[in-house]
Order: C-alpha cells, then structure tokens, then sequence
C-alpha cells in the first residue's frame, strides 16, 4: 500500500508536469465514503479555473496548493494512486497509462483535464482513501494531527531517545503510529527493523541507547533511498527484507536466513528471528513458535493508518478458547459456524497488504480480549402427566390429563 515513498512520488510528478497550469475540466465520482464531506458537484465547480501553484505532501497525505482556497486533499489509504496520462508516476502499480488502458479507470475517484491537454487522475480501487476540500489542508485534521514528517521533518536522536524512554508499547506498533512519526506504514516499519535489528515486539522504552542510534539511522537510510529511486521497489537493495516480505511461510528468506511472520501493532509483521531477538525481561516471554501469516485484508482505513492495539505478546493471544470437549465454541457453547468469505468489490490489481491507516491506529478486533463462555441450561421442569389413547373408528385423539 502507499506509504511516504509512494506518496512523495506522485507529488514530485505533479510538482514536474503540472504546476502552473490551469483547470480546463474535473469529473469527481458520485462515492461518498471516498469524497469526504462535499457533493461532486461542489467540488467540480470549485476546481474549476484554478491554477495548480503547489503539491505539498506531509506522512501519507498530499494535498494541491491552488491559486485561491479551497484545495483538493488526498488521504491515500489502502490503494490510492495518482496517474498522469504518459508519465510514469511510480512503478509502485505500472510505470505509466498506455494507450491501450482503460482511461480514466473505473475505479477514478477524480479526473482532471488541464489546459494544456495533459490529464490526471486520483483512483482508489479499495475505497479506503479519503479526498476533502479544505481551505487549509495543513491546519486540519487529519494531517493536522500527523506527528513529524519521517523525511521532511526527522527526529533528532536525542528527541527520539527521549520520546522512546516514555513510550510501553511495542516498538513496531508506535513506529505505525502517525502521531508519533507521519510516513512510515508496514513495509518501511518492517524494513526498519529488520536493517536494525529490533525485534518487532520490544518493548520501545527498553531499547538501549546503541538500538535508538542504530533505528534513526535505519529510519534515514530506508526512507531516502526509496525516495531517491521514486519508490521503485525493484530498485531496492538486494539484501532488503522487502523483497521476500510477500512470500509464503516456509518459504521467505533473506540473505539466506529464515523470515517468519507475527502479528505486532495488529498488523502482519515479517522479521528474521535469528537476528532480531526480544532482549531483557521481554527475551523469558519470548513466543515457543512463531506465529502464522495472517489472512490479509482490514478494515475501514478512515481511522488512517489507524491504532488501538499497542503491539506486545498480547497480541498472541487467539480470539476463541477449546471447551473441554476439545471443540471451538462461542460463549454459549455453540460451535462456531464457519467463517464466510467477503468477496472483494474490485477484480483488475491483486489485494495489497494489510491496511495502513494515516492516523495512527491500527484497528485491532476487541474480540481477542473477549472470554468465550459456556453456559449449561437447567434441565426443564417435567410435568407429570397421564394421557389416555381413544379410538375411533380411522381416528386417534390423545387426551391428556394433568396429575393432582
């Protein structure tokens, strides 16, 4: 899904190919749960005529500067993309539009023609993306309550050494956390870690002073050069987790070292245990398994990049109990029917990761904290009762009397 590197490639297109020219047309979709707070045709006549003056981008947020308020704001979501007809924007989805694709996709949630001929579009296959009008983007939520900028606005070491001693949650968790720094979604956090060698569940507080110089460092290094090759993932160092992170369980390997996948901050997490290991109190606690790669997919990504979850062992827990007979069940004792596929409502890309919300919290199911219980009913009351068959010729009647 688009994290910084991905978003900051689509604003460096627009910063290139459209800065100074003018709206000529706009078709915004008719999708409210993507065009947040304004009727299509409120926000097509209030492009209208505009100059776009400036791209600006903050976490996985970018928004365009237009020659007079309000401007278009782009929360990119789950599977949010900018494409601009004949220019390669990223090849994080397909380098370019050619002329044999569908244009504009199906799934365009903003089409823009400017003056000069050149065509737009912001599309959204998953619908978790979120596109406002605002008069000033930066001064409301939700980038308003983005934490620093991973790339435009870096922590100092000491301001990270510091934030990290008051933080008890998992290091992988706070690193998703876009009020703690804005940009950095699952893969990057993933890569991060692995290029540091901090365990995904470490607690963050009990990171040595050593393990806080090495994550600033890691943070810089990943995030500039999957900038500096426009979010190419093929264009990745080799020895990047990056590369086998999507691979099966069994099955990913990393210069030659086993990934296994857990889950922390509620999101499916690759690591390598052989070089990340949980260090102090946290290495007794340390899981006999590993646990399996969870089944992809979230929930509404509105709560951006968005977390409930703080990303410890708790998170290991399963969400239903054996009874004593050895047989799922819910809290009534009734076994659990199975679970029913939601069936996806887009067919053209393969689904991307788990989502990634902009606002910090990873939205994590509250049934994992729920005990299943087993409740016997009382044996029913028996009536005592004296019934008495009559026959009549082809019919039967039970009469039944009630004992005194």
């Amino acid at each position: 899904m688009p994290e910084l590197p991905e978003v900051e490639a689509a604003r460096r297109a627009i910063e290139e190919h459209c800065i100074g020219k003018k709206i000529k047309r706009s078709v915004v979709a008719d999708d409210s749960k993507v065009i947040d707070g304004v009727s299509p045709s409120d926000f097509e006549v209030s492009l209208l005529g505009k100059t776009i003056v400036a791209a600006h981008r903050k976490g996985k947020n970018m928004w365009l500067q237009l020659d007079s308020p309000p401007f278009p704001s782009f929360q990119f979501g789950m599977a949010g993309a900018i494409y601009i007809k004949g220019v390669a924007v990223t090849k994080y989805k397909r380098s370019a539009v050619n002329d044999t694709d569908e244009w504009p996709s199906k799934y365009s949630k903003i089409f823009i023609e400017l003056d000069d001929g050149l065509e737009l579009s912001f599309t959204d296959k998953r619908r978790f993306a979120k596109v406002r009008l605002l008069k000033n983007p930066a001064s409301a939520p939700p980038i308003s309550e983005l934490g620093p900028d991973a790339l435009l606005e870096p922590m100092t070491i000491d301001e990270l050494i510091n934030s990290l001693s008051k933080k008890k949650i998992g290091i992988k968790a706070l690193l998703l956390d876009q009020s703690f720094i804005s940009g950095i979604g699952n893969w990057i956090a993933d890569e991060v870690l692995y290029q540091a060698r901090i365990h995904p569940l470490q607690i963050a507080s009990s990171l040595s002073k050593e393990s806080c110089l090495e994550l600033h460092k890691c943070i810089k290094e990943v995030i500039e050069k999957a900038v500096d090759v426009g979010a190419d993932g093929s264009q990745f160092p080799s020895s990047w987790i990056f590369h086998s992170r999507e691979k099966k369980p069994g099955k990913a390997f990393v210069d030659g070292k086993k990934i296994e996948f857990i889950a922390a901050g509620g999101r499916t997490t690759a690591y390598v245990p052989e070089l990340q290991k949980l260090i102090g109190s946290q290495a007794a606690k340390a899981p006999s398994k590993p646990g399996k790669k969870t089944v992809k997919g979230r929930k509404n990504e509105n709560s951006d990049d968005d977390p409930n979850a703080p990303g410890s062992e708790e998170e290991e827990k399963a969400k239903s109990v054996k009874s004593k007979g050895g047989r799922s069940t819910t809290r009534h004792g009734r076994k659990l029917p199975p679970a029913k596929r939601k069936i996806s409502e887009s067919d053209d890309e393969d689904d991307d990761d788990d989502e990634d919300d902009d606002n910090g919290s990873n939205d994590d199911s509250d049934e994992a904290d729920e005990k299943t219980r087993s409740t016997k009913k009382p044996p029913a009351k028996k009536k005592s009762k004296k019934a008495m068959t009559m026959t009549s010729g082809a019919t039967t009647t039970r009469v039944t009397r009630r004992k005194r």
